[in-house]
């Protein structure tokens, strides 16, 4: 028999706060395990966003305890064949629909087990082909802080279905593009640049080598390599464009450029971000999601 235990469930969807799917989850974890420390990460990804709620999940699952039970669902494929997966890392769980919203994570944390939950002993006895989160990720995330062990829940399988995440390039004209891939209610734009990305460019720039080819994305082995090596950031020499207009120098801080004036930064999540100090870049540069940024040294 399990036992009750006080175990971090956190919670990030599209169902929103209009409707009660979310508060439903809580109610259902709640009659199962009392004890269970339920938090929301977000309930606001754009609906069936997969991409959206991918990176926001990457930027929150590791500032919770260990053995944290993650439950993400953006799940357009609801009650089709598209398989519930739970993953098991060397730090936490992850409860999921199967279609890609682990991408993020995956890059840097090695899945231990990966199981296609078949076992209806952990549903609800009835379940709909609308709600899955209700009668399905809610009593199993429940049921795994009571300490059943993922493989319980069904069969072992090898391999995710992973989102196609754009990869900066380093062109043989001497640029790093890469683009916008999340926009924040502060209208900041964070793009798909790393502190890695930037540093290795800088290192290229400064051999006057071109160790990317015009369409190819630096290696995961050799970007660690090279954050290893902690080159320093081309703090004042970069040039960044967005359509026809630039902004000279990165900065550190949203001070570092005057009110209303833009700037950018390496931001908490680890990306390079295109902000204005007390405004919205969104509005200012009139740009969404996928548009292209360029960098360009130009010392």
């Amino acid at each position: 028999m399990t036992m009750r235990r006080q175990r971090s469930i956190t919670l990030l969807t599209d169902f929103g706060y209009q409707d009660a799917y979310a508060g439903i989850m809580k109610g259902i974890i709640a009659e199962i395990n009392p004890l269970a420390n339920i938090i929301d990460i977000c309930h606001n990804v754009p609906p069936q966003d997969i991409f959206n709620g991918a990176y926001l999940l990457h930027t929150a699952y590791k500032y919770f305890p260990k053995d944290t039970i993650h439950v993400a669902i953006v799940d357009p494929g609801v009650g089709s064949k598209r398989d519930i997966v739970c993953i098991k890392t060397k730090d936490y769980f992850f409860l999921v629909p199967n279609n890609g919203i682990l991408s993020f994570i995956v890059q840097e944390e090695k899945p231990k087990g990966i199981f296609r939950v078949t076992n209806n002993k952990y549903f609800l006895p009835t379940t709909s082909n609308t709600f899955h989160g209700r009668d399905i990720f809610a009593p199993i995330a429940a049921h795994l802080s009571l300490g059943v062990k993922p493989q319980l829940l069904g069969i072992k399988i090898s391999q995710l279905t992973l989102l196609d995440i754009p990869k900066p390039t380093s062109k043989k004209t001497g640029i790093l593009e890469g683009q916008i891939i999340y926009i924040d209610r502060f209208g900041n734009l964070i793009t798909n640049i790393k502190r890695e990305h930037l540093a290795q460019y800088s290192l290229n720039q400064t051999q006057n080598k071109d160790q990317w080819s015009e369409d190819r994305s630096q290696t995961s082995d050799t970007l660690k390599k090279t954050s290893k090596k902690k080159i320093p950031l081309p703090c004042n020499t970069i040039e960044t464009t967005i359509g026809k207009k630039k902004i000279r120098g990165l900065s550190k801080t949203y001070t570092d450029a005057k009110p209303g004036e833009p700037l950018v930064l390496f931001g908490s999540a680890g990306f390079l971000e295109v902000s204005v100090n007390q405004g919205n870049a969104q509005k200012y540069f009139r740009v969404n999601n996928g548009n292209k940024i360029i960098i360009k040294n130009v010392r």
